[in-house]
């Protein structure tokens, strides 16, 4: 019984340590590192998509505020202002603490 017990054990071990060779021997061909590369890429351009939409939000934001405390200074609307009556942020801006 002890014998069957551990030839079992050897034989899941064995099985388990050739699908792990296997797999990493995948990540390691050129269609593998092309994998991991593009999809490296895809997080790149969702973060610089990101961090250019909360750019914009905080550029927009700031903007309103500027013209607010000028017109609050001057008692004067400011001539080709547009004034828009919902200020909206991108998603997330400002969320992270």
């Amino acid at each position: 019984m002890k014998r069957l017990f551990w030839l079992g054990l050897g034989v899941a071990t064995g099985v388990i340590v050739t699908r792990k060779a296997a797999e990493a021997a995948q990540r390691f061909t050129p269609a593998g590192v092309g994998e991991q590369v593009g999809e490296g890429l895809r997080e790149l351009a969702a973060a610089i998509g990101s961090f250019g939409a909360e750019v914009r939000a905080g550029m927009s934001e700031r903007e309103h505020e500027l013209t607010d405390m000028v017109e609050q200074r001057t008692g004067q609307p400011l001539p080709g202002i547009s004034r828009q009556p919902t200020r909206t942020r991108a998603p997330g801006a400002g969320d992270r603490g």
